[in-house]
């Protein structure tokens, strides 16, 4: 299934908790600031801002699946940045890349075996690959929730692969990285307007698959099973790999 169409206004006014996310990741990412890094999964562009910002001699690459992603991207930096659209599953590149950067993007990809092969096509020998993604027990109480509800248009079905430090090691590797490191951190988010929130960052892929009369009551009744105060109990994955 090629990656669905984003609310890119929706989620770039939602995305402050990615963001935070975001900035730790970057951080982990040694940059000298004039190397060429490919951010996968850049969404509207608000880390890819900052990742620009580490790069003044460099060059940023930004992709995602979403074009409506992407034309945020492009329309928040400009010139700064040479942002596309494709599947990172099939992705590839005219030249490679010094590093690639990702986000809250490799959880909504359900081949990791695939993905980590092209992006390791990707990365000039010695490159470097820092993430980070749901990882396994990722939002559990939101799953259990939604369950709860029981749409019968979605049933068991889930949109998301939130995998194991253990497993992402070992695909990793068998992609042909060395010095792999994965491991999982808990981030709980309050978000401000749940409502949008569960709407354009959680619920959208299953928001596809219910009727449009039947969207705004589902993330209402998911909204609802959840434990107030409302803290999503995210569980991420993060990565560090070399080519």
């Amino acid at each position: 299934m090629p990656p669905r169409e984003w609310n890119a206004v929706s989620y770039d006014r939602m995305s402050a908790p990615q963001e935070a996310m975001g900035r730790e990741v970057l951080d982990r990412l040694d940059l000298q600031g004039d190397e060429r890094v490919l951010d996968a999964g850049c969404g509207t562009g608000r880390v890819t801002a900052l990742l620009v910002e580490k790069l003044p001699h460099g060059e940023v690459l930004a992709v995602d699946g979403s074009q409506a992603m992407v034309d945020q991207t492009q329309q928040r930096l400009g010139d700064a940045v040479h942002a596309f659209a494709a599947d990172l599953a099939d992705l590839e590149l005219d030249a490679p890349v010094d590093a690639i950067l990702s986000t809250a993007t490799f959880h909504w990809i359900a081949d990791h075996d695939r993905l980590f092969a092209r992006l390791h096509a990707a990365l000039k020998p010695g490159g470097k690959l820092v993430a980070q993604c749901g990882g396994a027990g990722n939002a559990a109480d939101v799953e259990a929730a939604i369950a709860r509800v029981g749409h019968p248009a979605i049933g068991e079905w889930t949109p998301w692969n939130f995998a194991t430090p253990a497993d992402t090691a070992r695909r990793l590797e068998a992609a042909g990285f060395t010095g792999v490191w994965t491991w999982l951190q808990e981030w709980p988010v309050a978000p401000e307007d749940p409502h949008e929130y569960f709407g354009t960052v959680i619920l959208g892929s299953h928001l596809e698959r219910i009727p449009e009369d039947e969207r705004d009551g589902f993330v209402a009744a998911v909204v609802a099973e959840m434990a107030e105060p409302m803290a999503i109990r995210y569980v991420r994955l993060n990565l560090l790999a070399r080519r």
